[in-house]
């Protein structure tokens, strides 16, 4: 376990940024919102758990952080998701910061992949990185400035089994990740990627987290310990600060030293 008495790192340049996030409710993208929230940005985020996403607002904004903005979209709807980012830039003055981070890691076999099937997967897991992109262009590029991080996974480099569309999909968001490094460099726009491990979020604690999956992880892990959101969160907070302004085109891995 990590020290109870550690200190991590505050940021001075994200103070007032605006970060819009995706999936923001729960699990990872519930502590990137914090993580941003307490570093003083003006955080938006958008889900469809609007239970979990209100709860959230409500402690942050008890803590004494800039009460985030949260607003419902379904991101397989890319008329929708433009319609929401529109809102977001309107509300906040312009995105500084996009974390794309939503995802469903569905468990599946390739007997049962359907057409349908296979076009929903893609739509949750890779169409909304891209049009979500396309959607805060305008405002970064007004701004001069802006940093883009896409969340991709392990699963593909290990490989992982038992979620082939979802792999694909991982995958393809760093191919994504480095073209439109190069495509945006020029314009000041910073894209990178972050690869999450076997991260101990409530869902997967619920779904998948038996002693018997823990102990294969620990097994395959470096560290000996659970790599928790924070530790993908604290890592998203310095890819989003000007600390990593010549750092662009990259895709970190945050597993405890599986791969």
């Amino acid at each position: 376990m990590l020290d109870g008495c550690a200190e991590f790192a505050r940021y001075p340049s994200l103070e007032g940024r605006a970060v819009l996030i995706t999936g923001g409710a729960t699990g990872i993208g519930e502590s990137l919102v914090t993580h941003f929230a307490r570093q003083g940005a003006r955080v938006a985020f958008l889900d469809i758990q609007d239970e979990a996403a209100e709860a959230l607002v409500e402690a942050l904004a008890a803590e004494g952080c800039p009460a985030p903005l949260y607003r419902h979209c379904d991101l397989t709807d890319i008329g929708e998701l433009q319609r929401v980012v529109e809102e977001v830039v309107g509300a906040l003055g312009t995105v500084d910061v996009l974390v794309n981070n939503a995802a469903n890691d569905q468990r599946h076999s390739i007997e049962e992949v359907t057409e349908e099937f296979f076009d929903a997967s893609m739509a949750v897991n890779l169409r909304p990185q891209f049009f979500m992109i396309q959607a805060v262009l305008p405002a970064m590029r007004k701004a001069g400035r802006g940093v883009i991080v896409n969340m991709s996974s392990i699963c593909w480099m290990i490989p992982s089994t038992g979620v082939p569309l979802y792999i694909a999909a991982k995958a393809a968001i760093v191919g994504l990740t480095r073209t439109l490094a190069h495509e945006l460099g020029g314009e000041n726009i910073r894209v990178n990627a972050v690869l999450p491990g076997a991260i101990a979020t409530e869902k997967q604690k619920r779904v998948v987290y038996s002693p018997e999956y823990k102990a294969e992880i620990m097994a395959s892990q470096a560290l000996q310990r659970d790599i928790l959101p924070e530790d993908v969160a604290r890592l998203v907070l310095f890819l989003a600060a000007d600390d990593s302004s010549g750092i662009t085109n990259q895709s970190y891995v945050v597993d405890g030293g599986w791969v």
